[in-house]
């Protein structure tokens, strides 16, 4: 059995020596290729270069406060990068460029969205969280709401308790005529 493992291991290797590199494919150059790498299904899309950005107006704004009134919609918008920045926008016209497109109302507290547009670029604005939250802010000559006139607190002394309440008598049928216990007829 061995003697055979090896006459046959000698003989494949025979073969291999003999045989020639006329009998082997060719090789062939890359530019067979060409017409599949340019035109092949499988390639990877390359996306198209974006036009440059253009600043977004819109970009620190919030609304501030916002009103509904029978002569047209109002809307407050602030900036969170300059304090001093304030536009009061109504439905009837832009002021300044901006102007109101939309406005979604909501019944909950500070969930009133606007969408504002400028120079045909539109945005659309809720409310500050951050500035909500804050306490209301001192203004000249308006009083905060704590310091307003408040009504006086009755304060009872420790220890003493408050007399007990006392009703009137109620009569069982009011169409009846009026006794009373202390006369006495004749």
């Amino acid at each position: 059995m061995k003697l055979r493992i090896t006459f046959v291991s000698a003989a494949a290797f025979a073969v291999v020596l003999c045989a020639r590199a006329d009998d082997l494919p060719t090789r062939f150059s890359f530019d067979r290729y060409e017409g599949i790498l340019e035109h092949s299904p499988f390639a990877v899309a390359t996306a198209a270069i974006a036009p440059a950005a253009t600043p977004n107006f819109a970009k620190d704004l919030y609304i501030m406060s916002a009103a509904k009134s029978p002569d047209g919609d109002m809307v407050v918008i602030g900036s969170m990068s300059d304090k001093e920045f304030k536009k009061y926008l109504t439905t009837k016209g832009p002021v300044d460029g901006y102007s109101i497109a939309n406005i979604e109302w909501s019944d909950e507290v500070g969930k009133t969205k606007a969408t504002i547009s400028k120079d045909a670029q539109y945005a659309t604005l809720g409310f500050n969280e951050a500035e909500m939250s804050k306490p209301p802010t001192m203004r000249p000559g308006v009083p905060p709401a704590q310091n307003l006139q408040q009504p006086p607190t009755f304060q009872r002394p420790v220890g003493a308790t408050p007399p007990p309440h006392v009703r009137g008598m109620i009569q069982r049928n009011p169409n009846a005529a009026p006794t009373t216990p202390n006369s006495s007829e004749d």
